[in-house]
């Protein structure tokens, strides 16, 4: 969690509160990191951390963006902005989706 917040805070990003939220909880099996944060003006903000070696595509996009939606219906409450923290060859297109859509895009190396 310690390299989590530090990762953040370089990108200046600070929270009031960063809750984890397992993906078993939304009705996935992927292996991603998801956290809830609540950031100083009060309003809610989603962290996705994806790590892996194989290429996300367009079609895993849409997952995780469909993700989005079932956390703010299990939150019961409008996610303001939307991170993505990626650790893994990423598709143009599906980095397209994500930046149209209104993602905030890291790639980490």
């Amino acid at each position: 969690m310690k390299n989590i917040i530090d990762l953040l805070q370089e990108k200046n990003l600070l929270f009031k509160s960063l809750k984890p939220i397992e993906p078993k909880v939304l009705g996935s099996r992927k292996k991603i990191e998801i956290y809830l944060g609540v950031d100083l003006k009060k309003y809610y903000n989603c962290i996705f951390f994806i790590k892996k070696k194989s290429r996300i595509l367009r079609k895993e996009a849409e997952d995780i963006m469909e993700l989005h939606t079932k956390l703010e219906s299990y939150q019961d409450t409008a996610i303001k902005k939307k991170f993505i923290f990626i650790e893994a060859p990423l598709c143009s297109k599906a980095k397209a989706l994500f930046v149209e859509k209104g993602w905030k895009v890291t790639e980490l190396s």
